[in-house]
């Protein structure tokens, strides 16, 4: 069995998050979703609108995905790939580069994002959405 994990916050599931996890699966058997926490989200600076256990619940949905795991730190890729025999590391490759240290565990792939869409961009249309109503 081969095994695939990548790492993310998934707020605003959107098709970009859906197509991540759809290729990340064809690159083998077993899916497994590292989803950042609320706290450590806070550490890195991004706010949720959804809590983790909502984001959890959308994950687990997605018939990609074969388990969720929280992640907790920036530095508990290595256990994870480790504990979960983990044989591919995924990311988008908008981090390309910044994981190329986890070679020494299993393949790292960075897979092209969804160019037109990002939580990031969802967030911003609907600010100027909202600006827009109040003129």
């Amino acid at each position: 069995m081969r095994k695939v994990i990548t790492y993310g916050t998934f707020d605003l599931l959107h098709y970009g998050h859906i197509n991540l996890l759809k290729k990340a699966k064809e690159l083998g058997d077993y899916l497994i979703v590292g989803l950042s926490t609320n706290k450590f989200n806070e550490i890195k600076g991004k706010k949720c609108y959804f809590p983790y256990e909502e984001r959890k619940k959308l994950l687990e949905a997605i018939r990609y995905v074969d388990l969720v795991i929280p992640e907790e730190n920036w530095e508990q890729k290595v256990k994870d790939i480790k504990e979960f025999k983990v044989d591919v590391f995924v990311m988008g490759n908008d981090w390309k580069g910044k994981f190329d240290f986890l070679k020494q565990y299993c393949e790292v792939i960075y897979l092209p994002r969804t160019p037109e869409i990002s939580t990031t961009k969802i967030k911003q249309d609907l600010s100027l959405n909202e600006i827009a109503a109040t003129k």
